[in-house]
């Protein structure tokens, strides 16, 4: 009974180092960022350094808005692109999918979310580059647009990072739909409505925590995505309203400059971090939010 007594006391013990480690590491990255982030924006100038539309690190130009609008640009078009289908596919695997397919296509969806960023990057270097370099020309010659682009664009970071997206978004809203109860969905067929309308006037509004929820999740990640972003955006700090022009996030900003910064270019860089992961708490805290929402309803 002692031995037993013990056994949990000291699992206990390692399960408490374990979530003190996991809440030390975050503090300290906030610490890290903050310290060397915050000098950099006093010494620039937090208005200058947000709004400013100009980045020269050569001249001690350190305006990240180009970086800003940028990151926006390809975060929106990724929810513009990946979200509907990624809805559309859970609709189809929680209330359409045969259950002969559906454990290939459950496993395909999975895998999605195993790729690594490059690989992403890669085919979006080698496919859909040259596929939009070609609807671009075909768009200039029609008089549509100025500029034909080379197919290092804003809409090609967009396709990439909507795929990127799609597992996190299926996966969550695929859930949120089956722990809907099922008397929700019998009772609207009941009531005579058909199957489409008792899944989207039923069905999804009754997920619609889970739904946003997923949404969320796939803007934190479209956000955060370094690597495929920058091998396929461009990576110009400029500020445009062309889909078909290159533009720089804050995360390609940081890894493309962070290897050679010295002195306030560095800490500027850091700062452009702690612009980020204001961002990524925002999103967590919407997140929150909406689980805490859930709990009430």
């Amino acid at each position: 009974m002692k031995s037993k007594t013990w056994t949990e006391k000291f699992m206990q013990g390692v399960f408490f180092v374990a979530a003190c480690a996991s809440v030390l590491a975050v503090a300290l990255i906030c610490i890290f960022l903050f310290a060397n982030g915050i000098p950099a924006m006093r010494e620039i100038g937090f208005i200058k350094f947000i709004t400013g539309e100009i980045w020269r690190p050569n001249s001690d130009q350190f305006g990240i808005l180009p970086m800003i609008v940028g990151s926006l640009y390809v975060t929106a078009g990724a929810i513009l692109f990946g979200v509907p289908i990624g809805i559309l596919t859970s609709v189809f695997m929680a209330m359409y999918c045969p259950k002969c397919i559906y454990k290939p296509l459950k496993a395909a969806t999975e895998l999605l979310a195993g790729i690594p960023s490059v690989i992403y990057g890669f085919f979006g270097l080698v496919v859909v580059v040259p596929l939009i370099r070609e609807f671009g020309t075909a768009l200039y010659k029609a008089g549509l647009v100025q500029k034909p682009g080379n197919g290092n664009s804003i809409l090609t970071a967009s396709l990439i990072l909507g795929m990127m997206i799609l597992p996190t978004i299926i996966g969550t809203t695929e859930s949120a739909m089956r722990a809907v109860p099922a008397h929700y969905y019998e009772g609207s067929l009941a009531l005579g409505a058909t199957k489409e309308r008792s899944i989207f006037r039923v069905i999804i509004p009754a997920a619609k925590s889970g739904v946003i929820a997923g949404i969320v999740l796939g803007i934190g990640r479209a956000i955060g995505e370094t690597m495929a972003v920058i091998m396929i955006v461009g990576n110009q700090a400029r500020i445009t309203t062309s889909m078909l022009d290159g533009i720089r996030t804050l995360t390609g900003n940081i890894v493309i400059e962070m290897g050679y910064a010295t002195g306030l270019h560095r800490e500027a860089l850091i700062a452009t971090g702690v612009v980020l992961f204001v961002f990524i708490l925002i999103i967590n805290l919407s997140v929150a939010l909406l689980k805490r929402g859930a709990d009430h309803e």
